[in-house]
């Protein structure tokens, strides 16, 4: 099992450290907002960057069991309807 590890999630995880990373950079000593925003903005982009190459095909397979069944009922989760 992968535990999800695929190109989307790293590329994921690692633009949003480097919103974080420029946007704390930019706090010390004194706030400078344009970089701040630039590193706020680049922690927000992050999630929908990793949802938009996940649907190209650059994410995990789903581990086999997990999710809905053929019937639309998953086993340990009841109706997903």
């Amino acid at each position: 099992m992968s535990h999800g590890s695929s190109p989307a999630s790293w590329t994921a995880v690692l633009v949003c450290l480097a919103g974080f990373t420029i946007g704390g950079i930019a706090l010390i000593p004194e706030p400078h907002w344009v970089p701040f925003t630039i590193g706020a903005a680049l922690a927000v982009i992050a999630g929908p960057l990793g949802l938009i190459m996940s649907r190209m095909g650059f994410g995990a397979e789903r581990a086999p069991g997990h999710g809905a069944t053929a019937h639309g009922v998953d086993e340990h989760r009841g109706v997903t309807d």
